[in-house]
């Protein structure tokens, strides 16, 4: 059977490349657009893979770029905003721009990434956004299967890995909404859900919500990975006047570690109220089977300081 054609939108991403990568290796021929290519290097070696320099935003472009493709698989998306990267434009408009590049280019296909609790009346512009997306999706006449996941978490994350690097770095550990609750979702188990669907007609016309097992409140998660990375630190609860405040300066700074609108989206917890979709075939991993690999102090070592330990050096 020939290898289909999947365009990936956001395929050197944290999940997009583990899509990519299982795509690739199913031996599928994928097609990633990058703003640049460098960046996105760790895909060019894919014996399937595409990688090819595009604005995805131009209209012109993203047609030419799906006409003809087996399937369509938008990932793009953001935490916070800056400039003209704004969360309507990133989102919004260039989920608009997908379908209809996808109607004019005979594509019947798209799976879609949201997020839990996206709604075009959420509490923050980033589920807003994310909602409007959806609608634009679901009224789309295409295809569609959207995923709506709790927090990602893997090696290479922007989650757990960013906590661990706050504890080793600071001595203690400000936190705002400490009580917000999450269930995180490991990324192999999404991209599981992805490759699958793509031969699951049963999930056409229909959003799935993919959590972990567990569910965990922030300061749960920053203590676990603060201590599994070996750096225990005590952690400064900060909600209400604080947390704004906090939210406010951090938004400010270079890095953006936190912004009023991810405190406005932590306002609604992040949990399923439902078991891993059962079409996927997948027991979804736990946190604490599997974050070690890449969080414990001896995961961050290289080759080199297990070569100069047993010299005795």
């Amino acid at each position: 059977m020939a290898a289909r054609r999947i365009v990936v939108l956001g395929g050197s991403g944290f999940v997009g490349s583990a899509l990519v990568a299982r795509l690739a290796a199913q031996g599928e021929a994928v097609v990633v657009p990058v703003r640049r290519r460098a960046p996105a290097r760790h895909l060019i070696l894919l014996p399937t893979v595409d990688v090819v320099e595009a604005d995805v935003h131009d209209p012109a472009t993203l047609a030419a770029l799906v006409r003809g493709a087996d399937a369509v698989v938008n990932l793009v998306g953001i935490l916070n905003e800056s400039g003209r990267t704004t969360f309507e434009r990133v989102h919004a408009d260039l989920t608009r721009g997908t379908v209809d590049a996808c109607r004019a280019g005979g594509v019947r296909r798209l799976l879609h990434m949201s997020a839990l609790n996206a709604d075009p009346a959420g509490p923050s512009r980033y589920l807003r956004s994310k909602g409007e997306a959806e609608a634009a999706v679901v009224a789309s006449g295409l295809a569609w299967t959207i995923f709506r996941p709790s927090v990602i978490f893997g090696a290479g994350d922007s989650f757990l890995t960013l906590f661990a690097r706050l504890a080793r770095a600071l001595p203690v550990i400000a936190l705002a909404a400490p009580d917000a609750r999450f269930q995180p979702v490991h990324v192999g188990d999404v991209v599981t859900a992805f490759a699958r669907s793509l031969d699951l007609p049963s999930t056409e016309g229909r959003r799935f919500d993919l959590c972990g097992p567990t569910v965990y409140t922030l300061r749960e998660l920053v203590r676990f990975a603060a201590e599994t990375s070996g750096a225990v630190r005590p952690i400064v609860p900060l909600r209400g006047a604080l947390a704004t405040l906090q939210a406010f300066a951090l938004e400010h700074l270079p890095g953006k570690l936190m912004s009023r609108d991810n405190l406005a989206s932590m306002s609604k917890d992040s949990v399923c109220d439902c078991p891993f979709p059962p079409e996927f075939g997948i027991e979804p991993a736990s946190l604490e089977s599997v974050a070690p690999s890449w969080l414990a102090p001896q995961a961050r070592r290289g080759p080199y300081d297990a070569m100069r330990a047993s010299a005795g050096r």
